[in-house]
């Protein structure tokens, strides 16, 4: 469960964030938005096995990766007979097909500075600052990535995220000064602050959003998609407590086979940096999997159904 007791925003105290307490009425908010719960090393919440290997790739095949290689779409090489998806340029597609990655082998990191070890969970962790509160789990990454490229591209006004009450929390407002406040059950805007567009400003508005949205309310914002549609920004979620989601960043597809295979993100608990994910159970094209892999898809910490797929609304 988290631990956000410093985070609920007031007209008063807006910029004493360490200061403030949890109004009531949200402490059910921050329950709901645990993404997933502790597990042990290796232990997935399923006991279905995937295919080993699929039409269009060799059971003798290795996926070769290029240890030099600083992004998503340079470190990791799709399959013999695979080539990505072109990506239109400035598009959310070829944004997570370009996330920075740390070096090769790296470990990935926890909030508080500590080490998660890969037991056979993560290909490679991406190279972004996730702050120093146990916020950026699972739909908090996702929804920060979605973000980020939203304000990279100043597209301001698509910036916007339900709290798990239904309260809609608008970028465009928080970018005029406005702040989030609560009386009784009732969540409202208040004016808090000088007009600022700083990313300093941009992070709060997110930590805000890690706080009081999760995987139940991103499940209900997102759009269900055919998974014969899958496309690249596209999300596996179950919506709950505990809930999970991983975000599809890259694709590949054989044009002769007609198969897809995708790379998956994710973060977890405690709030960690995104990593690759691994394939766990098809070795052969490990960190990629097949875009038919039956009626389930397992992940190293998570497993999904086909139907469990959407999509950001553009």
């Amino acid at each position: 469960m988290r631990n956000k007791s410093n985070c609920v925003y007031t007209p008063v105290i807006a910029n004493i964030i360490k200061k403030t307490k949890i109004h009531a009425g949200l402490v059910f908010i921050v329950i709901l938005n645990a993404c997933g719960q502790d597990k042990a090393p290796q232990r997935t919440n399923n006991q279905h096995i995937s295919p080993a290997s699929g039409p269009g790739i060799s059971q003798n095949e290795t996926i070769p990766i290029n240890p030099e290689g600083l992004t998503l779409e340079t470190r990791i090489i799709p399959p013999e007979g695979f080539q990505r998806k072109p990506a239109q340029e400035r598009s959310f597609s070829a944004y997570l097909r370009n996330l920075p990655l740390k070096p090769h082998g790296e470990e990935v990191k926890l909030y508080n500075g500590n080490t998660k070890p890969n037991y056979n969970i993560y290909d490679a962790v991406v190279d972004l600052d996730i702050g120093e509160k146990d916020l950026h789990q699972c739909a908090d990454a996702v929804m920060r990535l979605r973000a980020e490229f939203l304000w990279a591209q100043k597209q301001y006004d698509k910036i916007h995220f339900n709290f798990t009450n239904g309260f809609r929390v608008d970028y465009s407002e928080w970018m005029k000064g406005k702040r989030i406040a609560v009386k009784g059950n009732k969540t409202f805007w208040a004016e808090g602050g000088a007009t600022s567009n700083s990313h300093q400003d941009f992070w709060e508005y997110l930590e805000i959003i890690f706080n009081y949205s999760g995987t139940l309310s991103l499940a209900k914002e997102l759009t269900p998609v055919s998974i014969t549609d899958l496309e690249i920004g596209d999300v596996f979620i179950q919506g709950g407590s505990p809930g999970h989601a991983v975000i599809v960043v890259d694709l590949a597809f054989n044009s002769q086979t007609n198969k897809k295979i995708f790379l998956l993100a994710q973060s977890f608990m405690p709030a960690q940096e995104i990593q690759i994910l691994k394939n766990p159970h098809n070795s052969k094209i490990s960190p990629w999997y097949l875009s038919d892999f039956g009626a389930v898809l397992t992940t190293p910490e998570w497993t999904f159904s086909k139907t469990d797929l959407k999509r950001f609304e553009e």
